[in-house]
């Protein structure tokens, strides 16, 4: 198995958009320690804390990356003005954060775009 592209990062209107690509249909375990890296670095470095994380191209994921989600929010959370916001979300994914509630936790969007201008106006 090669290993995936590292997530596409970039600042837009000072809100942090993390994009995972096609690599990441499916965020099994295999997967997670580089992510979960990654997305707790972003963030730690946001500056403003805002993130959006676009799943636009993810069919599954499970607890696991929920944890990683949850700890990303936890260390964002501490730092004034902070936010996280989901997009692209499919079914399967919309309906896993349903059912936990994280969904009334993050703001979720349909697009990055729609997330990012929602959260550079707060």
């Amino acid at each position: 198995m090669s290993n995936p592209q590292s997530p596409e990062i970039e600042v837009r209107n000072g809100v942090t958009v993390i994009q995972l690509g096609p690599d990441y249909d499916n965020l099994g375990d295999s997967l997670l320690d580089d992510l979960r890296d990654v997305l707790l670095e972003c963030g730690r470095k946001a500056d403003p804390p805002k993130i959006v994380l676009d799943l636009s191209h993810t069919a599954f994921f499970g607890s696991s990356f929920l944890e990683i989600l949850l700890q990303m929010w936890k260390e964002l959370s501490e730092r004034e003005g902070s936010a996280l916001a989901l997009s692209g979300l499919n079914d399967n994914c919309a309906e896993v954060l349903s059912v936990t509630q994280l969904d009334s936790l993050w703001k979720i969007f349909a697009t990055h775009e729609e997330a990012v201008k929602a959260l550079a106006s707060l």
